[in-house]
């Protein structure tokens, strides 16, 4: 007994040091990924203060408010909002902009989003947890929101701009942080030409979009170090500047040097505040990349060392200022004391460039997240990790934001222009987060309206405030990011509508299930050997391809599938709740549906064993509805209840799955030598079939299986063995002729061009070409 009582305090104290040390590795980590923005802001936040008319106010009063200002800048909104309030609102575990808007489409019908079901809620892993059913929260704004398809529509435009402002940061920090460290040369050169500083910038950048398609795994060790001893070193010399330059900077941190410098600087200080708002970007990484860590190491390490060392060099470059304002224009870099200048430069040079690798990754995860909503056109989603979740590159994007990047590099030529185009962007992703969060508070926490009136207001005056302030400067480079934002923007909404649009087409046009009830087991027509997989965006009835394709060709296969691929407003799904397989029809006409799910952060990889997932997740169905049929609990309505089923469990099915070698698999096959050939060719063309795993199914001889569910399984062998096709729509889009114009221009014109020049659906889904039946149709939406 005495051992029992002495062991638990044992094991607690074990637990307890593990998830410290876990917590810590954490925190460690996320130096090099969510803070690299925000720890290479003092290379540029007081040039860009005192670059325009402040900096006629050349005294010590104006340093010391500009330097409040930051202070308490920095710790009102990473601090407060972010640190404190923000990072306790998650989506299961992921952050971000499009993480509050499908938190707040599952506790209120806002969304707008296609192809949504009852049975996505069935995701137990992760609606289980703080998960609140809709008809719970009674509220009037959400009945107000929910009853108005316009205030909708608003929302999701908002949450469109924010994604955009996103993909604009993408440009603007590579552009700026690599241009301002580089440019630190010419404190020690003089005679450096600013076209060379150009052109080295341009190279890094150029270099730095080249190994994006490498991934982030092979250097991310180095990453979190680089951060650290960069922040230690600023850190160290803010200190050096405090104690060496002016110690009174200290008593700036009271508030009161706030009103003195409004009252001293007008209506210019006002303006100023567009400078001093870039203290604060690269906040928003902390709440985005939440998944990748988790809100208590995010904390620790802002904490601990993110906020203490940006504020000493925060207040020990305004030390420097208020003795040496004429080094405005490179205070950061003259401020460094001249014996270890040079390795605080190359510190500071690959800190710029992890900066700049945290926000492209953030980029290619932003628009993978549009993709899986169905708001961007398909593009190339490549995963560079096989263990590391969430690493992706998406070559298009790369390369479009080099060009970009260069362009904005090139034709500025400046960092306070650009800064002037970065600091609209970052604000106005915290401030559209301030509104997202205002809804979550009413909608998810179900707090009173007072509450979440009082965190508007107070946050999104002080965003508000910054964001006027930046708005001045819009013709100085301001116009940059709208432009961007409006361009991402439109190809987001047309995509969202034209595929909106087609999803009700196909959903008003499907086939009824008397119709397919008349034609008989055999369909009407010649039942074929094989697996025939009808792919729809469909989660019931029949797709109008369907009767397209039994009206042009006389024969389908013995075994039909009606297979979607959806995306669901959750960040993962785990493999085990993937599938979902229901029947449609009797028995007699061999007719299933298979609905894919995918959460909107994961990522779809060319899985070589789908066939052999496919067939054993129905054989598995079949026996489950065996069994519930047989105790009278199984729904028999031709379109019956779908079921989860995990293809991984080997428990309840009485099929064995063996690997053949190639010429064995051809052999049992039953194909003609000519179809062998043509596959060994195809094959040769296409080497990364040539690896796919071949199995061959056994039924198992032992067990009590039921004489129809073993014919019915005899049945599905057979026709695997026999082949597997794919059968998708080639659909051809166009506007009605009693459409609008503008209705037209938007279906006809933008939507036809980019379903023209974006992925192939069957290349988006990994279709091997050899299998692929393609039908053609035309959608008149």
């Amino acid at each position: 007994m005495d051992q029992e009582i002495g062991s638990a305090p044992d094991t607690r104290r074990v637990n307890w040091k593990s998830n410290y040390k876990h917590l810590l590795l954490l925190a460690y980590q996320s130096f090099g990924v969510v803070y690299g923005d925000l720890s290479t802001s003092p290379i540029y936040v007081y040039t860009s203060s005192f670059s325009g008319n402040l900096n006629l106010y050349q005294d010590e009063e104006t340093v010391f408010g500009v330097f409040s200002l930051i202070f308490w800048t920095f710790t009102i909104i990473p601090l407060l909002k972010y640190v404190l309030i923000v990072l306790g609102t998650d989506d299961n575990g992921e952050g971000g902009t499009f993480a509050l808007y499908t938190l707040l489409c599952r506790h209120a019908k806002l969304s707008l989003l296609p192809n949504q079901q009852a049975a996505d809620e069935e995701l137990s892993a992760y609606y289980r947890n703080g998960y609140i059913p809709q008809n719970t929260i009674h509220s009037p704004l959400k009945r107000f929101l929910e009853k108005h398809k316009r205030l909708r529509t608003c929302l999701l435009l908002i949450v469109l701009f924010g994604a955009c402002m996103v993909i604009g940061d993408g440009v603007l920090t590579p552009a700026i942080s690599v241009l301002s460290s580089i440019s630190g040369l010419q404190v020690r050169a003089k005679e450096l030409h600013d076209g060379t500083v150009i052109l080295i910038s341009c190279v890094v950048l150029v270099g730095l979009f080249a190994l994006q398609h490498k991934g982030t795994q092979r250097v991310a060790f180095m990453f979190a170090p680089i951060v650290i001893i960069w922040l230690l070193c600023i850190a160290s010399v803010g200190l050096y500047n405090i104690i060496y330059w002016n110690p009174r900077i200290v008593h700036a941190l009271s508030p009161h040097y706030i009103i003195k410098f409004f009252k001293h600087t007008g209506k210019d200080g006002w303006i100023s505040l567009g400078g001093i708002l870039l203290s604060v970007t690269g906040t928003e990484a902390m709440f985005a990349d939440l998944g990748h860590f988790n809100a208590a190491s995010i904390r620790v390490a802002f904490v601990s060392f993110i906020y203490p060392c940006l504020a000493l060099q925060y207040m020990g470059q305004a030390a420097f200022l208020s003795k040496n304002i004429s080094y405005i224009h490179q205070s950061f870099f003259e401020s460094i004391p001249q014996p270890v200048f040079w390795p605080i430069f190359v510190i500071s040079t690959l800190a710029a460039i992890v900066a700049s690798q945290s926000v492209i990754s953030a980029t290619f995860s932003i628009v993978k997240q549009c993709h899986s909503l169905g708001c961007f056109p398909r593009v190339k989603i490549v995963h560079t990790s096989r263990w590391i979740h969430g690493q992706i590159y998406i070559p298009e994007i790369n390369w479009i934001l080099m060009i970009l990047c260069l362009a904005v590099t090139l034709g500025f030529r400046d960092t306070t222009i650009i800064g002037n185009a970065y600091g609209i962007a970052s604000m106005t992703v915290m401030f559209t987060t301030t509104w997202l969060m205002t809804l979550v508070v009413i909608f998810v926490w179900q707090k009173n309206i007072t509450f979440a009136l009082m965190f508007l207001i107070f946050f999104g005056f002080i965003e508000a405030s910054y964001l006027s302030s930046s708005l001045i400067k819009v013709p100085q480079g301001g116009w940059v990011p709208f432009v961007l934002s409006m361009v991402f923007m439109v190809i987001m909404y047309v995509w969202h509508y034209g595929t909106r649009r087609k999803y009700l087409f196909d959903l008003q046009n499907k086939v009824s299930m008397k119709w397919i009830l008349t034609l008989g087991p055999s369909l009407g027509i010649v039942r074929v050997p094989g697996i025939g997989l009808v792919y729809t965006p469909l989660v019931t009835g029949v797709p109008s391809i369907f009767s397209h394709f039994v009206t042009n060709l006389p024969a389908f296969h013995q075994v039909l599938v009606f297979v979607c691929v959806k995306s669901v407003p959750i960040p993962y799904v785990p493999q085990d709740e993937r599938y979902l397989i229901g029947r449609i029809g009797p028995k007699s006409y061999r007719m299933y549906r298979c609905i894919i799910r995918y959460g909107y952060k994961d990522v779809q990889k060319d899985d070589d064993n789908f066939e052999n997932l496919l067939v054993l997740s129905i054989a598995k169905f079949i026996q489950m509805e065996a069994e519930e049929s047989s105790s009278g609990s199984y729904d028999t309505s031709p379109e019956g209840r779908m079921a989860v089923i995990q293809p991984t469990d080997t428990a309840r099915t009485s099929l064995v799955m063996t690997d053949v070698d190639e010429a064995a698999w051809n052999a049992r096959s039953g194909r003609s030598e000519t179809l062998r050939s043509l596959q060994s060719q195809y094959e040769q063309e296409s080497p990364s079939l040539t690896h796919r795993r071949q199995v061959r199914f056994q039924l198992a001889e032992e067990g009590n299986v039921n004489s129809d569910v073993r014919e019915e399984l005899m049945t599905l062998l057979e026709a695997k063995q026999a082949g597997v096709a794919y059968i998708m729509g080639h659909s051809y889009v166009k506007a009605r002729k009693t459409s609008s114009f503008l209705k037209k221009l938007v279906i006809d014109v933008a939507y036809s061009f980019l379903r023209k020049n974006c992925r192939g659906p069957a290349v988006a889904l990994n279709i091997p070409h050899i299998s692929l039946i393609e039908v053609g149709m035309i959608y008149y939406v």
